[in-house]
C-alpha cells in the first residue's frame, strides 16, 4: 500500500465524506443562489448554514467575523492586499507599511507586489526580530496616529512545523510588540492554512483581523475552495474597485454609478460562489468530528507520531557515529503547542555530505512512500535553515535552478530538503514504514560501499529528476525505453523481428558512399574502435522496444520512435510508472506494408497504419509531454478497445500530429548550432539515448553481488531503454564526450540521463524490484545517472540518413570534464 506523508500539502479525504456528499446531491436539487426559485433558495440557505458552521468551528460568531469564500488561501491573501485601506507614500498623512515574517509562504510574500503598485513599502521581519520588537515602543505623543499597518505571520510554518505564538496577535494590536518603529495602528493577518489542518484555532481568544484558509488542507475535499475570515470592525474599511455579479445592490450601465450590497461577504464574493463545494464542507465537518472526535484529538495524535519519528530519526547514526539525517527545526518536538506534525530534514552520507532531496524522493517512491521535497513555497525558511544566502539563490537561478525543479545540489550544497507531515489519517505503521525505509537505504552494508564513477569525470554539479505529486517526473527514464528482440520472441503472441531498413538500391549506394567518405576512423585510447552494437526504437511511448539492425533517421530521431502514446480517460499520458504492463505491449514497424503491428500475450495482433489520418474523422486534441504541449490525434475506437481490454482500464492510443512535429526543443541543448530547428517526438528530454556496454557490464557485477544471483546483460540493457547501444573500451567514458559521429550522422551530447524507478521494472514480466535503482544510486555515488542524451540535425539530402549496427562511433571529448544535465521540466512522464 501507499504510505502518504504529505498531509501538510493536502489532507486525504475519507470515502464516507464523498458518500455523504453524493447522497446529498442525489436527494436535493441545488440551483444558483442568485436566483429566487425554490432550489436556489435551498442553496442560499445551505451556504449560510455552512458559514455559521465555519464560525462555530473556529469558536467565534457572526457578530465578530465575516466569512468570505474564495478559491483558496492564496486568493484570500490577494484580496487582503488589494482591499486593505493602505495610505501610500507621498501623502500628507504618515504612510502605511506591510510587514511579514520571512518564514512565510510565497503567497504572503507575493502580497508585496500589490502593495508596491500602491506605493506602499514592504518590510520583511525575521522571527528573532519580533522577539526584540518590544524595544520599538513609541513615545506617548505618537501613539494616537491611526495610519493602518498590516503585519502577517503564519500560525504554523509550513516548512518546519514551528508554531509561532498566537499571543503575538494581541501584543501587536495593543502596541506591546511593534514589527517596526513607526507610528500607526497595527492589524494582524494570521496565515492559518497550515495550522488548522491539525490544530484547533480559537478566534474567540486570538482575534486576528484576517485569517485566510484552504479547506482541502483540513478535509482533502473539496479542492479549490478557501475563505477569508475578517473581523467586522475592519471589514467596512476594506476597499474594492471591481464589482462582479451578485455584489451590486444597484448600478448603471450607462453612467458611473454603483452601490454595493450591504453584506460584506456578498460584496467581496464576485460572481456565483462554488456552491456545491461549499455544501460539501458541511459533510467535511460532520465526518471529521465523527471519525476523530475533534481537532484537539487530531493535534495530540499527529504530534505523537511526529514526536516518535523525530526521536528515532535524530538518533540514527552510521557506524562512524555520523548522523544519518540533519533535521531543520526550532524545537525539540517536546510540546504540541510550539511544534506541529511536520519534520523537515536532509539525508546525509557517512561523511556528513547531503544526499540530494530528489534522490531521496526517488528512493522513497520505490517503497511507495509519498514525501514532499524542495523549499515548499517558503524560500525565507529554506534560506534560514539551510544557510542559503540571497546571492546563492540568484546564482542558483543563473545556473538553471528554479522553484519546484529537481536540481537538489549545486556545487555539493543543497537547494532544498525533504518534508514529511502527518494528518489525522496517519498511523503508527506509517511512521514505522518511513523509518524502516531510511534504515534500509542508509544503514545497510551495501550502502556504505565505495561507489564507482566515470574513469575520468567527477561531476561537480548534480541534478536528479524529481518524481513529485505536484510534478510526476517519470521522465528521464522514459527516453530510455529498452527491450530486446528476444523479449518479443518469448511472447507467444509477439513475433521476433530484427528489422533492416533497405532504401532504394540507387540511394543505398549513395548512402554507403557518403558514410564511407565521412567516417574516417581515428582510433583513440589504445586503438580500440567504438561501434554500435544495438539499435532500438519505441514506437509507442513506454511500451516494449523494437530492435533493428539499421533504420532511417527522421527530423525527430529514429523514424517513428515514440510517435504514439497511451493515455487514460482524462487524456493524460500513461507510463510504466503507473501501468507496468505497458512493457508487455510489443509494437513492430513494417515499412514496406506501412503498418505498425501491436501484439501482447493473450491478445489478437492489431495493426495501425503508418500513414497519418488526415481525414475529417480524425479527432485532434492537445496533450502534454514533459510540460510541452503537443498536438495529437486519436487512433480510433478499435485500438482503444484493444488497449483497454489488455490493461484492464479505459485508455486510448493517440499519435503525434505532423503539424506539431516541429515541437522545438526547449531544454538545454548545450550550444547546438540551431536549437530552433531541433524537433522532438513524444520523448521527454532529447531525440536519442545512448548507453555503453562497458558501463552496463560494470554495473551488472555490482547489482549481481547485491542481488546475490546472476544477472543477464540483455536484461539490464532492456531495463535502461536506450536507442543506441555502443561498445566502448572504458566504462562511463561516454560521460566525457561533447559530441560524436556515427557514420555520416553527427550528434551533440545534451547531458546525462538521470534514472528513476522504471529501471526497476523487468521489461519481460512487468515485475518490480526496487534493488536496481538503489544499486545504481549506491554504485554511482548517490546519483542515478546512466547513459547520455543526444541530439542531431538531419542532413538536407534527398534520401534519409541511416543509423546502422556495426557503424563506428567517433567521439569528441569535452573541453572541460563537467557534464551539465539537461534542464529538467516541471512535469515529466516516462516513456
Amino acid at each position: 500500500g501507499i504510505t502518504y506523508l504529505d498531509h501538510a500539502g493536502s489532507a486525504l479525504f475519507p470515502e464516507s465524506l464523498l458518500k455523504a456528499f453524493t447522497d446529498d446531491l442525489r436527494n436535493n436539487v441545488y440551483g444558483n443562489p442568485h436566483s429566487q426559485n425554490i432550489s436556489s433558495k435551498l442553496t442560499y440557505d445551505t451556504i449560510e448554514h455552512v458559514r455559521y458552521r465555519i464560525l462555530q468551528y473556529f469558536h467565534t460568531t457572526a457578530e465578530d467575523y465575516t466569512i468570505i469564500f474564495t478559491s483558496g488561501c492564496t486568493a484570500a491573501l490577494k484580496l487582503v492586499a488589494e482591499a486593505f485601506p493602505w495610505i501610500p507614500e507621498g501623502t500628507k498623512q504618515p504612510s502605511s507599511r506591510f510587514c511579514y515574517l520571512t518564514d512565510s509562504h510565497t503567497s504572503v510574500v507575493g502580497m508585496r507586489g500589490i502593495t508596491a503598485s500602491m506605493n506602499v513599502l514592504s518590510v520583511p521581519i525575521k522571527p528573532k526580530e519580533i522577539l526584540l520588537s518590544e524595544k520599538n515602543r513609541l513615545p506617548a505623543e505618537e501613539q494616537n496616529c491611526m495610519t493602518p499597518h498590516l503585519f502577517s505571520y503564519p500560525a504554523q510554518s509550513n516548512f518546519s512545523g514551528t508554531k509561532y505564538p498566537l499571543s503575538w496577535i494581541q501584543d501587536i494590536k495593543s502596541g506591546k510588540l511593534r514589527p517596526i518603529k513607526i507610528p500607526g495602528k497595527w492589524f494582524v493577518l494570521l496565515d492559518a492554512a497550515s495550522y488548522v489542518s491539525s490544530s484547533p484555532l480559537d478566534l474567540g481568544v486570538h482575534q486576528a483581523d484576517f485569517i485566510p484558509i484552504s479547506f482541502y488542507k483540513i478535509f482533502g475535499f473539496p479542492t479549490g475552495l478557501g475563505a477569508l475570515l475578517v473581523t467586522n470592525r475592519i471589514a467596512p474599511l476594506l476597499r474594492k474597485t471591481y464589482f462582479g455579479g451578485g455584489t451590486a445592490a444597484a448600478y448603471l450601465a450607462g453612467e458611473d454609478f454603483y452601490f454595493p450590497r450591504k453584506s460584506i461577504a456578498e460584496r467581496f464574493e464576485d460572481g456565483t460562489v462554488s456552491f456545491l463545494d461549499i455544501i460539501a464542507l458541511k459533510h467535511g465537518f460532520d465526518v471529521l468530528e465523527k471519525l476523530t472526535g475533534g481537532m484537539e484529538k487530531i493535534k495530540q495524535h499527529t504530534f505523537a507520531l511526529a514526536h516518535y519519528t523525530y526521536t528515532v530519526l535524530s538518533a540514527l547514526k552510521y557506524a562512524n557515529g555520523a548522523p544519518v539525517v540533519r533535521i531543520y527545526s526550532d524545537t525539540d518536538f517536546s510540546n504540541p503547542d510550539v511544534q506541529g506534525p511536520i519534520i523537515n530534514f536532509n539525508v546525509l552520507d557517512d561523511n556528513g555530505e547531503v544526499i540530494g532531496f530528489s534522490q531521496v524522493d526517488k528512493m522513497a517512491s520505490l517503497y511507495n512512500i509519498h514525501v514532499r521535497t524542495g523549499c515548499f513555497c517558503n524560500t525565507g525558511a529554506c534560506q534560514m535553515h539551510l544557510n542559503i544566502s540571497n546571492g546563492d539563490i540568484q546564482r542558483n537561478l543563473q545556473a538553471g535552478h528554479v522553484c519546484g525543479d529537481d536540481i537538489d545540489l549545486v556545487d555539493g550544497r543543497p537547494t532544498g530538503s525533504v518534508r514529511i507531515s502527518f494528518g489525522y489519517m496517519s498511523s503508527f505503521e506509517d511512521a514505522q514504514t518511513f523509518l524502516k525505509f531510511i534504515i534500509a537505504t542508509r544503514l545497510s552494508e551495501s550502502d556504505t560501499e565505495i561507489p564507482f564513477q566515470s574513469s575520468v569525470t567527477k561531476l561537480m554539479t548534480e541534478s536528479v529528476p524529481d518524481d513529485h505529486p505536484s510534478f510526476n517526473n517519470a521522465d528521464k527514464l522514459s527516453l530510455i525505453p529498452c527491450i530486446s528482440d528476444r523479449e518479443l520472441g518469448n511472447n507467444s503472441s509477439a513475433t521476433k523481428t530484427t528489422v533492416s531498413w533497405q532504401p532504394p538500391e540507387a540511394e543505398a549506394e549513395s548512402v554507403r558512399a557518403a558514410v564511407s567518405e565521412t567516417a574516417v576512423p581515428t582510433c583513440r585510447r589504445g586503438g580500440k574502435p567504438i561501434t554500435v552494437t544495438n539499435i532500438y526504437l519505441y514506437p509507442i511511448k513506454s511500451c516494449s522496444a523494437f530492435e533493428v539492425t539499421e533504420w532511417p533517421v527522421g527530423i525527430q530521431g529514429l523514424l517513428y520512435d515514440r510517435n504514439w502514446m497511451v493515455v487514460n480517460q482524462n487524456g493524460v499520458c500513461m507510463t510504466q510508472k503507473q501501468e507496468p504492463r505497458l512493457c508487455l505491449v510489443n509494437p513492430s514497424i513494417d515499412l514496406k506494408k506501412k503498418v505498425m503491428v501491436i501484439q501482447a500475450e493473450g491478445m489478437d495482433p492489431i495493426s495501425v497504419s503508418l500513414e497519418e489520418n488526415t481525414g475529417k474523422e480524425a479527432v485532434i486534441c492537445e496533450s502534454k509531454v514533459c510540460s510541452h504541449r503537443v498536438k495529437t490525434y486519436d487512433c480510433g475506437e478499435r485500438i482503444a478497445d484493444w488497449f483497454s481490454l489488455f490493461l484492464g482500464r479505459p485508455c486510448r492510443l493517440i499519435r503525434q500530429s505532423s503539424d506539431m512535429k516541429n515541437r522545438s526543443n526547449q531544454k538545454n541543448t548545450k550550444g547546438l548550432a540551431s536549437a530552433t530547428n531541433i524537433s522532438l517526438s513524444l520523448v521527454n528530454e532529447a531525440q536519442y539515448l545512448l548507453i555503453n556496454v562497458a558501463s552496463i557490464l560494470q554495473l551488472k557485477e555490482y547489482i549481481s553481488a547485491r542481488l546475490e544471483e546472476p544477472l543477464e546483460i540483455e536484461e539490464l540493457i532492456r531495463r535502461f531503454r536506450a536507442n543506441i547501444v555502443i561498445s566502448a573500451p572504458e566504462s562511463f567514458e561516454e560521460e566525457e564526450w561533447a559530441e560524436i559521429s556515427v557514420g555520416a550522422l553527427q550528434f551533440q551530447v545534451v547531458g546525462p540521463c538521470s534514472r528513476c524507478q522504471i529501471i526497476c521494472i523487468d521489461q519481460q514480466s512487468g515485475e518490480r524490484n526496487k534493488e536496481f535503482l538503489q544499486s545504481l544510486s549506491a554504485a554511482r555515488g548517490r546519483k542515478t545517472n546512466f547513459g547520455i542524451y543526444l541530439m542531431n540535425q538531419t542532413s538536407r539530402s534527398s534520401f534519409p540518413d541511416i543509423l546502422s549496427v556495426g557503424s563506428q562511433v567517433l567521439p569528441v571529448l569535452k573541453e572541460n570534464t563537467e557534464i551539465q544535465p539537461p534542464t529538467s521540466s516541471e512535469e515529466k512522464y516516462s516513456g
